[in-house]
Parts: structure tokens; C-alpha cells; sequence
């Protein structure tokens, strides 16, 4: 059995993530509206709520200002801001909107992003990512085809964040290499949301393949329209679902 890792002052880990579920269904609240845009609570009525001590109540209140889910004033408590003022491009923010009554629009928001972004990032890793990056690619589409094709979910999701993520990584251009996490909390949180289809498309492998291959071999529009076709058939799933 493994221990609970532990920090350096002795307390576990799970016990200073408690504030994090906490904050997950107050954000949730806000999004779906059990929580109205510009009411307020208190650290004592989520102490209550929750059945947490005051320092996790503090801490799910701090966590919830840093995305811009709520403003905390005084002798009023945590005021609920509407969710269209919140970090956008925050993972947590992000995620908690993937699982709220918003997520299509969300994802379809996300996906007109990754448009503008991802078929630029595979364009400029044509010419500045390194060879070792470019020859990896067309191995990564052919994993993807492979598992794919064969039904394998898991591993064909996992290497599909790796494509996305290492083109964006490896393009030269640090405002698309930082959106990295992003793509890849858009990718997961998709699957968990089951806004997938339940075996990739041969269109979208053979896309993948044209970007690989394009990537590998110096080619910057095929590889930008490549990824373009590949996220706009996302996009399309996605406004028929």
C-alpha cells in the first residue's frame, strides 16, 4: 500500500487539496445558477455547507478570486460574478465550464480558438522545430492510426494530446507554445464529457497524417491546412451534437 505522500510540515497533500472539490461545485453553482450572479455567501455558510473548517472554506474562497469566479468583500462575503468575467483561458476556469450546462458553447468558443491558433503553430513547426521534433511526428500519426483503428480509446486520446501539444510547443512562438495546456485540458476534458465520437474518424487520421507528414518534411501551408481541417471537423461534431 502507498503511503499519502506528505510536505515538508508533516501535513498530506489530500488534506491541503481539500478546498479544491469545494470549489469545483460553487463554480459550478455560479454556471448552471443554483449560485445567482451577484449574490453572496459566507466562509460560514460553505463551513456548514461542506462541513470543512474555516481554513478550507478560506482557501475554496481564495481559489474561486483567483479565477474571477467571485469577489470577496467585507462583513458581505464571497460575491458570485458571472462567468463571461472569469479567466477564460484558465484551465480550472475551462474545465469547470466543460462540465457545466454551458459546455457545448464552451467548447464550440474553444474550438473557433484553436482554429486561429493550431493550423499557424503547425505552419511555423515546419520550419523551427528541430529535426528530432519533425521526425517524431509521423510516428505519432502512425501510433494514433494504429490504436485508432483499432478501437484502443485511452492510448489514441493520450497520443492525440501529444501531437496537438508538441506542435504548439516545438512552433517557435511562445504565446502558442503557453496554450499547450490549454489544448490538452480541451482534449481531456472532451473525452470526459463524452463529446467524442466513439472511434476517430478516417477523415481526422488522415488528416493527422497529412499534418505529420507535412511537419516532417518542410511543407507549411499543407501542414496549416491540414490542422485546419482538422479542427473544423471538430467543430462541425460538435455543433450537430
Amino acid at each position: 500500500m502507498t503511503d499519502t505522500p506528505k510536505s515538508n510540515d508533516g501535513k498530506t497533500n489530500d488534506a491541503k487539496l481539500m478546498h479544491l472539490p469545494i470549489a469545483d461545485q460553487l463554480a459550478t453553482d455560479i454556471i448552471d445558477g443554483p449560485w445567482p450572479v451577484g449574490t453572496s455567501t459566507t466562509l460560514e455558510d460553505i463551513q456548514r455547507r461542506f462541513g470543512v473548517s474555516r481554513t478550507v472554506a478560506r482557501e475554496a474562497a481564495r481559489y474561486l478570486e483567483a479565477t474571477g469566479a467571485v469577489t470577496i468583500r467585507r462583513r458581505v462575503g464571497l460575491v458570485a460574478q458571472s462567468p463571461e468575467t472569469w479567466a477564460a483561458l484558465n484551465p480550472q476556469v475551462i474545465h469547470w465550464k466543460l462540465h457545466s450546462n454551458q459546455r457545448k458553447q464552451e467548447l464550440l468558443s474553444l474550438t473557433e480558438l484553436r482554429l486561429a491558433v493550431e493550423p499557424a503553430a503547425a505552419a511555423c513547426a515546419t520550419h523551427r522545430a528541430s529535426l528530432e521534433t519533425r521526425a517524431k511526428m509521423p510516428v505519432l500519426a502512425l501510433e494514433m492510426r494504429r490504436h485508432g483503428e483499432a478501437g484502443d480509446l485511452d492510448p489514441f486520446h493520450e497520443l492525440d494530446i501529444e501531437f496537438h501539444s508538441t506542435l504548439l510547443r516545438n512552433s517557435g512562438n511562445e504565446l502558442f507554445a503557453s496554450l499547450a495546456p490549454i489544448v490538452e485540458t480541451i482534449l481531456r476534458g472532451r473525452v470526459e464529457i463524452n463529446m467524442y465520437p466513439s472511434r476517430p474518424s478516417a477523415s481526422a487520421l488522415d488528416a493527422h497524417d497529412e499534418v505529420a507528414d507535412a511537419v516532417w518534411k518542410g511543407d507549411a501551408e499543407r501542414a496549416r491546412k491540414a490542422m485546419h481541417d482538422i479542427v473544423d471537423e471538430v467543430s462541425t461534431v460538435i455543433a450537430a451534437r
